[in-house]
């Protein structure tokens, strides 16, 4: 495994490193794309990445979240593919030869967005497959045939089984997020995927951290990587602004509202560690005034990407989401992120907060912590390498008190009190009967019979009437209805 230093490749040292996209000589179409979407300056990433994949070495490599992964292994990609380009409406002109794969439908689908605007003025085609959706449209797409295929997992395998796509062309392969997508189990998906696959390619591997896992996927699947590694592994972006507040549960919807107002915000990331926490919290900010909507697992894909585009337009004011929108998203100017929950895995609090403060920005990162998150904190600093302060939080006295409107997990309805309206403490208290008191109609009259005590029939010493039966003899004591034995003859008799 090769290290991208100084001494190594000396054309890439400090003072050549090309900082402009002008000076990488890109072709004219793809020049002209990046231009329009405004590219200037390249990231560090970007810098040392894109010249080495130019050259066609496989690459493994580590930066922090934001910093413009997918130019770095897109636009090489797409240059080096040009000399494949071609017009011709046959299918089988238009293999795949670079296949992306990315751990999310939403990260999925925005690689794709980006790639298809990279290379709109070339005549390479693209496409992305990935679940919760029909396979029906997949399918025209790739019969059609196309050149770069994003994909997730699961349904690449799904598509390859129903002879779909045919990989045997691939020239390129980008394994995006590797550390997501073995966390959630992807590895022996990821390695069926890749026995379809020529030995004789280009790979590219991306994570956020080199963990030993990472190391033995990229000794096995990669030839002599470059090591491009442009930040300290799980290190926060210094852009990012990060408080935690010492917060109890029932207060933190509270403080939530404080901050909004106190900073002017209007949009915001709000992280919660459960499907079902996610639903209500976004239903309780709902009915607080804020426009809001939920991201989370059990959604359907067409109501998530929905989620996104609204959030993306400006829609809605809070995106309340799992981590399932911690990694990747890239959506701009979002100007802060609020830990509702601590994370319960230290990694993910780094791709959390990076969602905000990206490309250069400056960002917000809030944290409510509770009495039961210093565990959870404590990993936190120890990921970091730095000493978190918890910061006390005082309400003001004029936002209206949320607690009064009942915990997100009770079930109570919120009554908003409009001008006229008749305080609730003022209805007249419903009458309470006893349980046992029985609410008649008209009732009959009492029988005097049943008011009676009770009176034995016999008096104390008579036996009872069975007893006196069985003493007297020649009285029948069995039942009438019970048949006493007949005699049958047998059917066998013994020699």
């Amino acid at each position: 495994m090769t290290d991208l230093t100084p001494d190594l490749i000396p054309e890439l040292t400090a003072d050549t490193l090309p900082m402009a996209f002008a000076q990488l000589q890109l072709s004219a179409p793809l020049a002209r794309a990046v231009a329009e979407m405004g590219y200037e300056t390249m990231t560090p990433i970007q810098a040392q990445a894109i010249p080495v994949v130019l050259q066609g070495r496989d690459v493994m490599g580590a930066a922090q979240t934001g910093t413009g992964k997918t130019a770095a292994f897109a636009l090489p990609l797409l240059q080096r593919m040009l000399k494949h380009e071609n017009a011709s409406t046959s299918p089988a002109r238009h293999p795949v030869r670079a296949l992306v794969l990315l751990p999310t439908r939403e990260l999925a689908d925005q690689v794709a967005e980006q790639v298809s605007l990279y290379g709109k003025y070339t005549n390479l085609r693209s496409t992305v497959v990935f679940g919760g959706i029909d396979m029906k449209p997949q399918t025209a797409e790739l019969k059609k045939g196309v050149e770069v295929l994003v994909a997730t997992p699961g349904r690449l395998l799904d598509h390859i089984e129903a002879k779909n796509c045919v990989l045997n062309q691939v020239e390129y392969v980008v394994l995006d997020e590797a550390d997501r997508m073995l966390d959630i189990g992807f590895l022996p998906d990821l390695q069926r995927i890749l026995s379809f696959l020529p030995k004789q390619r280009t790979t590219l591997l991306f994570s956020a951290t080199f963990s030993p896992e990472i190391k033995r996927l990229a000794n096995s699947y990669l030839q002599d990587p470059v090591t491009i590694e442009v930040a300290r592994s799980n290190a926060t972006a210094s852009t990012v602004e990060q408080h935690f507040y010492s917060v109890a549960d029932e207060d933190k919807r509270h403080a939530l509202h404080q901050i909004l107002k106190q900073r002017e915000l209007k949009q915001a990331f709000v992280f919660v560690n459960s499907k079902l926490g996610c639903a209500r919290l976004a239903r309780s900010l709902e009915r607080e005034g804020l426009k809001t909507t939920a991201l989370h697992g059990d959604k359907s894909q067409d109501e998530r990407l929905k989620a996104l585009e609204s959030f993306k337009k400006g829609e809605v004011d809070l995106l309340v989401c799992t981590d399932v929108a911690a990694r990747g998203l890239d959506i701009k100017d979002v100007p802060a992120v609020f830990n509702f929950d601590i994370p319960f895995h230290a990694e993910d609090y780094v791709h959390r907060i990076g969602r905000t403060g990206r490309a250069g920005q400056s960002g917000l990162a809030v944290n409510f912590v509770s009495k039961s998150d210093a565990r959870l904190v404590a990993d936190i600093e120890k990921l970091l390498k730095t000493k978190i302060e918890l910061e006390a939080l005082e309400f003001e006295e004029d936002l209206p008190d949320i607690r009064k409107q009942g915990h997100i997990n009770d079930g109570r309805r919120m009554y908003k009190q409009e001008a006229g309206d008749v305080p609730r403490e003022e209805f007249p208290a419903r009458r309470r009967e006893p349980r046992n008191e029985i609410r008649r109609g008209n009732a009959a009259p009492a029988d005097p019979f049943f008011d009676k005590p009770y009176e034995p029939s016999l008096p104390p010493e008579a036996a009872p009437p069975w007893e006196a039966a069985a003493a007297r003899p020649g009285v029948r004591t069995i039942s009438s209805n019970i048949k006493s034995k007949r005699n049958v003859a047998a059917l066998f008799t013994s020699a």
